[in-house]
Parts: C-alpha cells; structure tokens; sequence
C-alpha cells in the first residue's frame, strides 16, 4: 500500500489551477502532456521499484505530479527541466505540498540533452515522463552519461515503447532497440490510458523498464563504434546487410568480409540482430576493409 498522505499529490483540478495561475498552456512543441491521476503516479513509482535508499532524476517534472509521489518514497529527486515557467514554479509546488521533503529536491534549470553533471550523489534511478518528441535521445543521453542508473523507468508514447522493448525479428525491432539494449534489459512494463493526461494526447502511452546490464557487452569495439554499425544497418532497413553496410565499410566485398568474419550471413538484415552481433561486425571493420 502507498503511504501517500491524502492531498499531497495533485488531481486534475489542482493541476489546471496550477497551470491557469502560472499562465501556462501545455505546447505540443516540447510535448507536454501533464499527469492528472494520483493513481497514475502511484502506480509509475511502485513499478519503478523506487526505494527509500533511492537517488531519482526525473525529466520533464512540468508541474509535480510524479515528483511529489517520488519525493514521498526516494531519499532524494533531482528534476530536471527546460522550461523557465515550470522551472521556477516547482519548488514551491513541493514546499507547498510536501514540505518535510522540500529539503531531499534538488531543480536542474537545463536542457535534459545538456546535463552532464547532477548535484549531490549519483542517481541510482531514472524515473520520466518523456516528452514523445525527445524520449529516446534524452533515455540514451541519460543512460550513457549517468552509469549510476541501474533502474529506469519511463513513460513514453505506446509505438515507441513497443521499439523500446522489440526484440530481434520484430518488425518494430530498429536502432532504439539495439541502442537501449546496449546499456540494459528492456522490457514492457504496462499501458497507461489517455484520460490520465491533460490534455488528453492522440496516442496511448507505455511504461518502459530498462534495468542496466549486470555485465557490459563483450567487445572490443567502442560505443561509438557499434552504433555507427547499427545506425549504418537501419537507414537502409529493407536492404541486406551486405548492401546496407557498403558505406560504412567503404566497399561491398568489406562490409561481405567483415559480415562473414563476424559469424553473420551478408543476406541478413538489420533486424535480425542482437546488440552482441552488432559489436562483432564492428570488430571486424578494418579486417573487412583491408580484403
């Protein structure tokens, strides 16, 4: 059972109060859809398995209503957000609402794709409601930049938590899914409805789980260098790997020869293969390339 005192977090009313006295119309351009549903919330914050001992980042808090529901829980939630309204209104939300953990909030002012240090001791978990418009740029940047997360949960627009968590073979299996398997084990974590939003988006939306890999993928190549082969494999979907790796390994017979080196058939298509695969073929660029 939650032990979320009533009043505490905010309803629909409270949340179109909040908005009309802060002037602030929710824009499509950075996406912002604002939870309505103390339940809602509740619910993100027992899925995400967030502890007393926990440190959240939450992206994109608008105007508190996952925030307050993790404050309640975690030992400290450090938001980050964009928007100079909402930034500045949020803090005082929380004091207002929640003073005795008014102290364990801490606000980042930035751009979430900008962040690259957070104050305080390192987050143990990443909890969001993404924009749809930034949700996967903004999960990887988190997940590469802070290796302290070990368990993310988002809540992202359903199409794009099913690429999320596709597994290979998929037809939605594409570079969100090879990229988010690279730093962990991604799975469907549940459906979240429209009428829970204000105002009501166009699409349903999904919970994401992303739980970091205990073991890192064994390779020898670089980050950066598995997801040139990835980006590389996926611009071109509906060709074979051999001719969609062309540019990449600089010639046909290369990208031949360093699919064949890395134990993968050159008839192959992107969407065949794990994230394992993928390092392999890149292990084997220049050995490809000198062919």
């Amino acid at each position: 059972m939650s032990n979320i005192e009533p009043g505490v977090l905010l309803g629909a009313a409270d949340i179109r109060e909040l908005a009309a006295a802060l002037g602030v119309r929710p824009t499509k351009q950075r996406g912002q859809n604002f939870v309505i549903d103390a339940n809602t919330v509740r619910r993100i914050v027992r899925t995400a398995d967030v502890g007393p001992e926990d440190v959240v980042v939450e992206v994109g808090p608008g105007l508190g209503s996952l925030t307050l529901a993790l404050l309640e829980t975690a030992e400290r939630v450090i938001a980050v957000e964009i928007d100079d309204v909402l930034a500045g209104a949020l803090p005082a939300t929380i004091e207002a609402r929640l003073p005795a953990k008014a102290g364990s909030f801490e606000l980042v002012h930035r751009d979430a794709m900008l962040v690259r240090e957070l104050p305080g001791s390192a987050p143990t978990a990443l909890v969001a409601n993404l924009p749809y418009n930034v949700a996967v740029p903004v999960l990887l940047h988190m997940l590469d930049t802070f290796p302290s997360i070990e368990r993310t949960l988002v809540m992202v627009q359903a199409e794009v938590a099913d690429r999320l968590a596709a597994a290979p073979g998929s037809k939605v299996y594409g570079v969100p899914s090879v990229k988010a398997n690279w730093y962990a084990e991604v799975k469907r974590a549940g459906s979240i409805g429209r009428n829970v939003f204000w105002p009501a988006p166009n699409v349903d939306s999904g919970l994401v789980s992303l739980v970091r890999r205990a073991e890192p993928v064994k390779t020898t190549a670089s980050k950066k260098e598995v997801f040139a082969v990835v980006d590389a494999a996926f611009a071109q979907r509906r060709k074979t790997l051999r001719a969609a790796l062309t540019g990449w390994a600089g010639s046909a017979p290369a990208a031949e020869a360093a699919l064949v080196a890395a134990g993968v058939s050159p008839q192959a298509r992107g969407e065949a293969l794990t994230v394992e695969e993928f390092a392999r073929i890149a292990e084997h660029k220049h050995k490809g390339a000198d062919a």
